[in-house]
């Protein structure tokens, strides 16, 4: 009787392996979301400066000089964010590189 019950009791069986990243794999992720986030602001400021660009252009049907300055102002200034803010991800993403190299 105590040996049938043993034979009835539920065993475990798996053989999927057990996921993990790795520490580069890790900081590859991070640079990845972070290199997503700045390009995503990025072409949003250069949406901006070109919505800007349009909407300077309909108002002024002739377009004067200083119209068109403060367009390609406006778009320079769009163009700017955009290389600081992925100048920012490049940075971050060599910061996370040394520190996972520092924690191999």
């Amino acid at each position: 009787m105590f040996r049938s019950q043993i034979a009835r009791q539920a065993r475990l069986f798996s053989t999927s392996p057990i996921v993990r990243k790795s520490p580069v794999e890790t900081v590859k992720d991070a640079a990845k979301k972070v290199d997503r986030t700045v390009s995503d602001a990025a072409v949003k400021g250069i949406e901006k400066g070109e919505q800007a660009a349009a909407t300077i252009k309909q108002k002024m049907p002739e377009t004067t000089g200083q119209a068109k300055g403060q367009a390609n102002e406006m778009a320079g200034e769009a163009k700017g964010k955009a290389s600081e803010l992925s100048g920012e991800a490049k940075g971050k993403a060599q910061e996370l590189k040394g520190e996972a190299k520092s924690k191999m």
